[in-house]
């Protein structure tokens, strides 16, 4: 594995690189934009392309040497990104539908992959100036507007007190009955006690557990890998994880396909989230 360390010189610049691509984004947000969908019915937006262009022309400068993967690149085939032993992985624009609803909770997600794990992460969302960042073993941020950054961490869990975060645009009924067992089970052992959800768009999710304001975010659902690894990155470094049904970290570029399994984001704890499952 290559050494991580190296890595952290590139933060900055990514950090500006994701900011330059949110300009570019709010530009379009600002007009009368059109909206198409792809192959899997998946909408785009001249939005979505503008940030793509701006990450992987300023990351193809920066580092020449690493190969780009974005989700509005062009496919590439596993027999080839198997041998990539670093890479950029970038999801332009997370959270298309916020963006085209208009409620500001999308972001530029953009992480360094290297041994099939993120140890770079940036995730900006330009509506609102929120900036979140990492790299390995250099702990995890938050930056408002131009305020000075603060170190963000984790939270342990409380049951008497707990948060359940879930998908705006993706709600059905796997989820559904997650949180009706979770109340149960609460319910039988806590009393008093009902765990809280908190509704919200794109990678901000996994953020808000990185920053200690919820305890799971469970994904019952399809993802890819570039909606996961920067924030993955971050709340890795925050002290939390996301994990699969098994248990194990989310690991990237390892399989032929880029859709990630079920996963539980999940703060600084040890929970069986899988217990309440259907």
């Amino acid at each position: 594995m290559n050494n991580h360390n190296e890595h952290h010189q590139y933060l900055e610049s990514v950090i500006t690189i994701a900011k330059t691509a949110g300009a570019a984004i709010m530009q379009v947000y600002a007009t009368d934009f059109n909206v198409v969908n792809k192959e899997d019915n998946s909408p785009l937006t001249h939005a979505d392309l503008a940030a793509h262009h701006v990450i992987v022309s300023a990351l193809n400068k920066l580092t020449p040497h690493i190969p780009t993967l974005s989700e509005e690149s062009e496919i590439i085939d596993y027999e080839t990104r198997k041998h990539w032993s670093q890479y950029w992985l970038i999801d332009p624009l997370d959270g298309t539908r916020e963006f085209i609803k208009r409620n500001g909770e999308f972001t530029v997600n953009i992480a360094l992959i290297s041994g099939n794990n993120p140890i770079l992460g940036v995730v900006y969302a330009p509506v609102i100036a929120t900036l979140y960042y990492a790299s390995f073993h250099q702990g995890s941020y938050k930056q408002l507007n131009d305020a000075p950054a603060v170190a963000i961490h984790a939270r342990t869990l409380d049951l008497k007190k707990s948060t359940v975060i879930g998908s705006r645009s993706h709600v059905d009924k796997k989820m559904q009955a997650f949180m009706e067992n979770f109340k149960v089970s609460i319910a039988e052992n806590t009393a008093n006690s009902t765990p809280e959800l908190i509704r919200m768009g794109s990678s901000l999710k996994i953020c808000l557990l990185a920053e200690g304001l919820a305890d799971v975010y469970p994904r019952l659902g399809p993802t890819f890998e570039w909606d996961t690894a920067a924030a993955h990155c971050i709340l890795t470094e925050a002290g939390g994880d996301i994990i699969d049904k098994a248990g194990n970290s989310l690991q990237y570029n390892w399989k032929p396909s880029l859709l990630n399994p079920w996963f539980f984001a999940k703060g600084a704890n040890h929970h069986l989230w899988t217990q309440y499952l259907e």
